[in-house]
This record gives C-alpha cells, structure tokens and sequence, in this order.
C-alpha cells in the first residue's frame, strides 16, 4: 500500500517541481487557499503559539502574523518540492550565503562544524552550500519518515549535491567514526525540537517560557572538538534567502557550561521576535511548559 501512493503522488510531485517560478508560486497561492481556508491545517495550534510567545500583540496584529506564516510555510514546502529539478545555478541564485569565508577559516583549523539550523525562513534549501567549493562533506542530520518510499525521495532531494542525510538514532556514533577517520565534515543539525518527557534532562528559556531542550549540540560540540556555527537564514523576498554564518565558537569545549545552548536560542530568538513569521509555528514546542521539571534536569540560565 505504501508503494502504491508513493507511486502515486510522485509523479505530481515531479510536474509540480518542473513548473515555470511564476506558475509555481501561483499554484503556491491555490494550496495557501485551501491549507489556510478550507482545511485549517493546524491553526488552533499556531494561534495558541502565538498568543503564548507574544502576549502583548493585539488580535489583529495575531491574525496578521499567521496569515503570512501560513503563506511561507507553503511555500517552503513546495520549494522542497522544488529542489527535485531546480538547477544548480538557480539554487545558488535564491539561496545566496555572503560570508562563505567563515566556513573556509575553520576548514583551515582542519576541523569539522557543527552547523546549528532552527526551523527558521529556509532550512530545504540549505544544499546550496555543497555548491560553494568547500572542501568538506556535506551531512545532514534528521528524522525518518516512517513510509519508506517517501523517506527516500526526502533523501534524495535534502541529500542532493553528494550530501549524506543521517537518522538522529545514528548521529552520535556516525560523527564519531567520520572524525575517527579524519572525515572532514559540515554536519548540519535542527535543535529546537521539543525531545519527549522522559528524555528531557535540560530546561531553558525559549520565547519566555520554560521547555524542556535537546543538548546534542552542546555535547557533540564539546566532546568532538567540533566549532559551532549558527546558520542565519533571512528571507529576502518570495524564494529568494539570504544565509549567513556566526560562529558562536571555535573551541567549545573551553566554554562555560552550556554556553553553546544558551547562544543558540538567543540567535534564534532575536530572529522569530524581528520576523515572527518565518517560524514553524505549527508545532507544539511548548506542549510540556506546564509540566513539573524532574529534580535531576538541568535548568539551563539565560540572561
């Protein structure tokens, strides 16, 4: 059964991906439509998101941010849809990284990078970055998809260019075997997840309120000799992004203690208060704010 609706939808999939921007982003608006209108995909969800994160906005500067959160989050989805065609010189014309210098210094230390995404404006086409000439693997860290059809196109499009995408269940024990064999690597890696209960051993602050986080990048980070650098992705108008680096530190194990957790959510942060719509709001990534903190998690301090 799964094989067959894989067979099924691909092929629209694929004429989606072929079509001209202007239709493409017309056929956008028709799926905007019925998402937001028609089906309400989730916007109980991402009202109370909103409403939770930004109390002090009025109704209808609520109303605004989600009709426009609703307008990019179909978007991006079909730009993924897109990436199964798009040319390598249209994708580095839409996604442009303006100081590619900062990766290329730490390639020079001979070390690997932890890149630190959010899912923030554009994180389908960050492949772009394999075009750029570095002289390193191109990794991808993320979670299967449980159909395993579609699972492989996922693959295939986000793995692109000679990236390599790595389920989060092997992530750890791979990293350590590539840096074991002296395999240079850009291991890019979303961390604003909410993890389960049960594995939640950290807290902090994120938009005001107190959730549970995932620390991998700070352990990764410090036990690997790994730099850390947050992808800063803007979005510029309609499928045009602008990326760029900030290393938040070349030499993490000589940080205090989850310094590398505090710095990402403050870039994060800085970046949903200036442009709130940009966000996936529609996950529920303060479901646990309510619930009691274990006596053993670490409650992680922001300033």
């Amino acid at each position: 059964m799964q094989r067959f609706v894989f067979w099924l939808v691909y092929p629209f999939l694929w004429l989606i991906s072929i079509l001209p921007f202007k239709l493409f982003y017309l056929f956008s608006e028709i799926v905007f439509f019925i998402v937001f209108y028609l089906v309400g995909y989730r916007r109980k969800t991402v009202k109370e998101n909103l409403i939770l994160v930004f109390p002090e906005k009025s109704d209808a500067e609520i109303k605004r941010i989600t009709k426009n959160f609703y307008h990019h989050m179909v978007d991006m989805f079909l730009e993924m849809v897109k990436s199964i065609s798009i040319s390598n010189e249209e994708l580095k014309k839409r996604f442009v990284f303006k100081n590619i210098e900062e990766i290329q210094k730490i390639r020079d230390m001979d070390k690997s990078i932890l890149l630190a995404c959010g899912h923030y404006a554009s994180y389908e086409w960050m492949n772009a970055l394999q075009l750029q000439g570095l002289d390193y693997q191109g990794f991808g860290i993320y979670k299967k998809i449980k159909n395993p059809h579609f699972d492989q196109i996922a693959k295939n499009i986000r793995g692109r260019y000679d990236g390599v995408l790595i389920p989060t269940t092997k992530a750890t024990k791979t990293i350590a075997t590539n840096e074991k064999a002296k395999i240079r690597g850009i291991y890019a890696m979303i961390a604003d997840q909410s993890p389960k209960l049960g594995r939640s051993k950290a807290w902090t602050n994120f938009m005001g309120i107190t959730v549970p986080v995932f620390t991998g990048l700070e352990n990764l980070s410090r036990s690997l000799d790994m730099p850390v650098v947050y992808l800063h992705v803007e979005k510029v108008k309609r499928g045009h992004y602008l990326a760029s680096f900030k290393t938040l530190s070349y030499d993490p194990a000589q940080e205090p203690e989850y310094f590398m957790t505090r710095r990402y959510f403050e870039e994060l942060e800085a970046q949903i208060k200036k442009d709130p719509q940009y966000y996936l709001w529609t996950h529920k990534r303060w479901k646990h704010r309510n619930a009691p903190i274990p006596e053993n998690a670490v409650i992680i301090k922001r300033d």
